[in-house]
């Protein structure tokens, strides 16, 4: 064995050696992604996809990424990173498995977000860490799905966990999972979503070893390299296509959950042929509402927004980011410190992503519609199944309508920038496994979001609560400024929550609550925001805005205000203009 890895040391490698291990490595971290999928107890998780996997190298280096949550790029890395500056490798070992939730060090977002890092073992030396990020719908804290709108610290959100050993040569500390168990609502589902987080690694752990076993552990790393290099390459190629120079955008974000706010937040992008720099210096400081955001979720939203402006179809590793460089001064709500709370942190996150989308948006139309819905448009209801007298927890993202563009209408009922490839979950498991009816779950036809080109439109979900009583936490952003608009558009419509009493008592509207108490037969509407448009409305064809009204896009109010358009109520047919201002302009029949 020993000969054969050393004869294969000796050989040149060549290209297409170097190119099976890139996509061997890649189909290491598909595969831990569905090992995830199909061994989680947590709809959050085998449903919406809210986790990433991952490789990196024996120094931490990201190497491949299979993301469910775009807002997760790079998480990963740090976390690696923060078990190599804690641990000295001699005190690792084979299937060691490594917890850090810490969201201030080691990768955290916020607590809910746990990460299981394994060192990889070849020849006796570590050679990579496989890595899993994934929300458990239970951690702990002051709040049953351990998120809220309303914690003051971080001690009230969950469990901490500092990186720490969870397994030891492949065992469970049983003194730490009796830890977890004690202090989770939901114990089965934690610890179950736990071992499956380690499959996914153990999974890693074998695939990576029986790659290094048929072309010998140099050769691994040498495509590893090639890998790392690959991406910044091509990253590089498509940087210099970017216009060079100075771009700028600010924005506000509602508030902090607890009744501060609005609070200001910019960026300034300097664009060379070589280099990507934001920065956020002249941002809000840190709040003392759950909003902020760490050092680490910067870094994952400007990654992710680097990534669609250069080419989102490489796989991600750190060599793509080569670079980027991100600017942000210490405490402020892009890069608290403890203990401020971070429960909501994504209201924030989504912010750094979207105003370097917006700054460039005007240069790079061909590539940047105008803005989304935005906000995860988080949601927690909790109450006593009805049937089964036990806890239910729905914990889940919210989809709504995205910006237009410059030749396209925006995206309707999609999930929003951060979320990247996950869902909304299905209406049948719903109702299946909480305490809900699903009333209905349709387009939300908001005024908002009309131009030559519409923003795509939010949808409207009714949870009927069927049990005795339930209780709702949510945090719908941009509840107050609204998704902008590019080109003489009109911005798109808010997200919010709309609670409809069973009683007969007039409803209440709100874009943040924390345990918001319902009763049997009370409503909670869950609506998403519209995107905003692009170009002005009277540029958009008559036909296309009576199209619209036939499809339910558009209602025949909308296209007369909006698009000085006349459709007729009873037939939808299109019977006259009114875009100069002046008297209606009939059409022949």
């Amino acid at each position: 064995m020993a000969k054969r890895q050393a004869q294969r040391r000796q050989r040149k490698v060549d290209p297409f050696t170097l190119e099976i291990i890139k996509e061997g490595l890649v189909a290491i971290s598909d595969e831990m992604f569905v090992t995830m999928q199909r061994t989680s107890m947590s709809t959050i998780i085998y449903e919406v996809l809210d986790y990433a996997v991952g490789l990196t190298d024996a120094q931490g280096r990201l190497i491949v990424q299979g993301n469910g949550v775009a807002g997760f790029l790079g998480t990963l890395t740090f976390a690696v990173k923060s078990v190599l500056e804690k641990f000295p490798l001699i005190e690792l070992a084979p299937g060691d498995i490594l917890v850090t939730n810490d969201p201030y060090s080691g990768g955290g977002t916020h607590l809910s977000d746990v990460s299981l890092i394994m060192p990889i073992f070849y020849d006796g030396q570590i050679v990579a860490f496989a890595a899993n990020k994934a929300h458990w719908t239970e951690v702990g804290g002051k709040d049953a799905g351990s998120w809220t709108t309303d914690a003051t610290e971080v001690y009230q959100e969950g469990l901490q966990f500092p990186c720490i050993k969870l397994f030891e040569r492949g065992e469970p500390l049983a003194s730490l999972v009796d830890l977890i168990r004690a202090n989770v609502r939901t114990p089965e589902m934690t610890i179950g979503d736990m071992h499956a987080q380690a499959a996914s690694l153990r999974v890693a752990d074998r695939r990576f070893r029986e790659l290094c076993d048929k072309y010998g552990g140099e050769v691994v790393r040498a495509g590893i390299e090639h890998l790392l290099d690959y991406g910044e390459q091509l990253t590089r190629t498509e940087l210099r296509k970017l216009p060079a120079g100075i771009y700028e955008a600010e924005d506000w974000i509602d508030d902090d959950g607890i009744g501060n706010g609005p609070f200001e937040v910019r960026v300034k992008i300097i664009i060379r042929a070589d280099t990507f720099v934001v920065d956020f210096t002249g941002t809000h400081a840190q709040v003392p509402g759950p909003i902020n955001c760490t050092r680490t979720g910067l870094h994952s939203g400007v990654r992710t927004v680097f990534k669609a402006l250069t080419d989102p179809a490489i796989p991600a590793n750190d060599g793509c980011f080569r670079p980027l460089s991100v600017i942000c001064p210490d405490r402020t709500i892009f890069t608290c410190e403890r203990p401020a709370p971070v429960s909501t942190y994504w209201e924030t996150m989504l912010y750094a992503t979207d105003l370097v989308w917006r700054a460039l948006a005007p240069v790079l139309p061909e590539r940047l519609t105008a803005g989304h819905f935005l906000s995860v448009c988080g949601t927690v209801l909790a109450g006593t199944h009805p049937d089964t007298g036990e806890l239910f927890l729905l914990v889940e993202p919210q989809a709504g309508g995205w910006g237009a563009g410059a030749s396209k209408d925006g995206e309707s009922g999609l999930v929003c920038v951060g979320d990247g490839e996950t869902y909304v979950v299905p209406i049948e498991v719903c109702e299946t496994r909480y305490g809900v009816i699903v009333d209905q779950f349709a387009l939300d036809i908001a005024d908002g979001g009309a131009g030559q080109f519409r923003g795509g439109r939010g949808l409207v979900r009714d949870y009927r609560i069927v049990g005795d009583e339930a209780w709702l936490t949510g945090t719908f952003g941009r509840h107050k400024f609204v998704p902008w608009a590019m080109n003489g558009g009109q911005p798109g419509s808010k997200n919010l929550i709309r609670i409809l009493f069973h009683d007969g008592r007039p409803s209440v509207e709100m874009g943040k609550t924390a345990r918001f108490h319902l009763r049997q037969g009370d409503v909670a509407r869950l609506i998403t925001g519209t995107g905003g448009g692009y170009g002005h409305p009277y540029a958009r064809p008559p036909e296309r805005v009576l199209a619209d009204v036939k499809n339910g896009y558009v209602t025949p109010a909308q296209a007369e205000n909006e698009y000085g358009v006349i459709v007729d109520t009873a037939t939808l047919e299109l019977v006259g203009l009114r875009r100069e201002r002046g008297p209606q302009t009939a059409l022949p029949r």
